[in-house]
């Protein structure tokens, strides 16, 4: 449920990318593993032709790996 709504929150802001990065970095933070594993798949795929939302990729790696 929380999957949806994040998804959803993020495609009503994504004509900004520094929101669209907030949301994300807020979003990794309260989904669950298996969650945040679907997040990237679906990001992957959200991003294609959005070339200024695709550095959020990586920043969500690192937001995962502790970096940021």
């Amino acid at each position: 449920m929380m999957y949806d709504y994040t998804k959803s929150e993020l495609e009503s802001v994504s004509f900004d990318p520094d929101r669209f990065k907030r949301q994300l970095r807020k979003a990794v933070k309260s989904l669950l593993p298996y969650e945040i594993d679907q997040l990237h798949v679906w990001l992957s795929y959200f991003t294609t032709n959005k070339p200024e939302l695709r550095s959020c990729l990586t920043e969500m790696n690192d937001i995962n790996k502790g970096v940021a």
